[in-house]
């Protein structure tokens, strides 16, 4: 069989949709698959941050699959059509580049053409008069939450001047938890606040937090399988170790890890 193109592709999943297709696919609407969007775009992030090339060609697949899966879905329904897709996002894309399509001179940085994109986003939700957040959805992640927030915010002029503000914001709000009681409502919204600050710390020095945050996850879990394998070695599980035993396995740890750098 040939490599199928984009069309055949479609035609492929309209089949499975159509009668005698396929009883599953059959019973899909927009929501009974709506994770699995998420998962194959999770999965697809996965194969990126392991540099898995191959993953990666697999999991965009997995990703185009739900793409063209809800777009049948609608078309079944007489909503909108993977024409409609494709065309709008096509225009979306031409519009809000001007410096390569438009009359706007070109861009001189990565930097400008974000403040462009912006710009020319706030002014599409204004014609259509939504507020500036209301596109952002509530079932994000709360980091991305917070990070799609601070940068819509940053983007119509709420921001610090310098690095040295947010600092101080987060020493402000450090210091406003440890005037809470241990476990109160109070000190929840006082450690909500701080990690918003410090997602805004990240923000302003171009570091992706959930990219970060994610790095660190990683590195925790490596230590700690190394942790535990070190106390298998020595006879003991890792939770029959005493605080002090396990912070020289974590100290161990770390320097194997910084060994093989």
């Amino acid at each position: 069989m040939d490599r199928a193109g984009f069309d055949q592709f479609v035609e492929v999943i309209a089949r499975l949709r159509a009668p005698g297709g396929c009883p599953w696919d059959q019973e899909q609407t927009h929501r009974s698959i709506a994770k699995n969007m998420v998962e194959e775009a999770y999965e697809a992030v996965h194969a990126i941050e392991t540099d898995d090339v191959a993953g990666l060609s697999e999991e965009l697949g997995d990703v185009l699959l739900q793409v063209v899966l809800h777009a049948q879905i609608a078309a079944d329904d007489g909503e909108f059509t993977i024409e409609d897709v494709v065309a709008g996002i096509n225009e979306k894309i031409v519009r809000r580049h001007p410096h390569v399509f438009g009359e706007q001179e070109a861009a001189n940085s990565a930097a400008e053409v974000h403040r462009t994109w912006d710009r020319i986003k706030r002014a599409e939700k204004a014609d259509a008069g939504k507020g500036l957040l209301e596109g952002v959805p509530r079932e994000l992640p709360a980091l991305m939450m917070a990070q799609m927030i601070s940068r819509k915010a940053v983007a119509a002029g709420f921001e610090w001047d310098s690095l040295d503000g947010v600092i101080e914001k987060l020493n402000e709000e450090v210091a406003e938890l440890a005037e809470t009681i241990s476990g109160s409502d109070e000190a929840a919204e006082e450690i909500g606040d701080i990690l918003f600050t410090v997602v805004n710390l990240a923000r302003k020095q171009g570091i992706d937090a959930e990219t970060a945050l994610r790095s660190t996850c990683e590195k925790f879990r490596s230590r700690w399988a190394s942790m535990e394998g070190a106390a298998t070695e020595a006879g003991r599980e890792i939770e029959h170790h005493t605080l002090e035993e396990q912070e020289a396995l974590w100290q161990r740890a770390k320097e194997k890890e910084r060994s093989h750098e």
